[in-house]
């Protein structure tokens, strides 16, 4: 009974090109306002593809599919919203609490409502120096239980590249390449890592989504776009800064789930506002993208 009170305002979308959106990038990922407007305007590239956005949190222990402009402008001006990944939704649910969704919670809440896309920056992965840490976000073990795409500039630039790639490659989880040969790297277009899946289009995603659903492969798969070139960083001089950074983050003691969001933070320093420009420019691609292909599945499933 707790349960149904918890999720009964949760549409059913199976029928629409939906296209989710998470919401740490409001509280942690970037400063107010430009979360906000990152956020509103990921919404509108969404609507311009031809899908439907749908931006996921949870406000006061409720889970929230679509969330209000007000609320996301709400959400945006907080201080005090928690980080939900997968194994905090029952706490923040229980307790009644507000929080913003990672790229593993915010894949779990669209599959109750039947959303098969996602957009976001990038994803979580195996992070530098997990052999003393064993520090790896539960975001790529979310590939391997939850059935929803997600659409994103490549891992995340601070991560360990190699690690990730071979992990995604021991689950089995397809990358496909929309438009692009080598793994993009967040701030950066290209890459050496070549991809074997590359240069596809948005209607033969869908179709191989379509298919990996048919065969009940049960697991979702990460599609990665790169960073519009007039935004694309110098790779070079991102590594330089991200290897500053990883010392201010020792320095600093910073362990678990406040990694990410305080490198982010250090590199929007440290690169006087590049990285922060970048950030959002690469969303908003994402958030087209993925529009573009749930647009697709949409027709190939009618």
């Amino acid at each position: 009974m707790v349960f149904n009170k918890l999720i009964q305002n949760i549409p059913d979308l199976k029928d629409e090109p939906a296209v989710a959106l998470e919401t740490t990038v409001l509280t942690h990922g970037m400063p107010y306002p430009q979360n906000v407007e990152c956020a509103l305007a990921c919404e509108e590239e969404i609507r311009k593809a031809g899908a439907k956005p749908y931006t996921i949190g949870i406000i006061d222990g409720q889970i929230k599919i679509g969330l209000t402009k007000e609320e996301i402008e709400k959400l945006g001006k907080t201080t005090d919203a928690i980080k939900v990944s997968r194994k905090d939704l029952p706490y923040c649910l229980e307790k009644g609490l507000t929080g913003s969704t990672t790229v593993a919670a915010t894949m779990i809440l669209a599959s109750l409502a039947h959303i098969d896309f996602f957009a976001t920056g990038g994803i979580g992965g195996v992070h530098r120096g997990y052999s003393e840490t064993l520090d790896a976000s539960a975001d790529l073990d979310e590939f391997t239980k939850t059935e929803v795409n997600v659409i994103c500039a490549g891992p995340k630039a601070i991560l360990d590249v190699p690690k990730t790639i071979e992990y995604l490659e021991t689950k089995g989880i397809p990358v496909y390449g929309y438009k692009c040969s080598s793994l993009p790297l967040f701030y950066t277009a290209t890459s050496k890592y070549p991809l074997d899946l590359k240069d596809l289009d948005e209607d033969a995603i869908a179709k191989m989504i379509y298919i990996q659903k048919k065969l009940n492969l049960h697991m979702g798969s990460l599609i990665v776009n790169k960073i519009p070139e007039e935004y694309s960083l110098n790779e070079n001089y991102i590594e330089q800064e991200i290897d500053i950074a990883l010392e201010m983050m020792k320095k600093d003691n910073i362990h678990g789930k406040e990694v990410t969001p305080y490198l982010l933070s250090k590199m929007l320093e440290l690169t006087h506002g590049k990285s922060l420009e970048s950030n959002i420019a690469l969303i908003k691609n994402n958030a087209r993208v993925a529009g573009l292909i749930a647009a697709s599945y949409k027709r190939i499933k009618d």
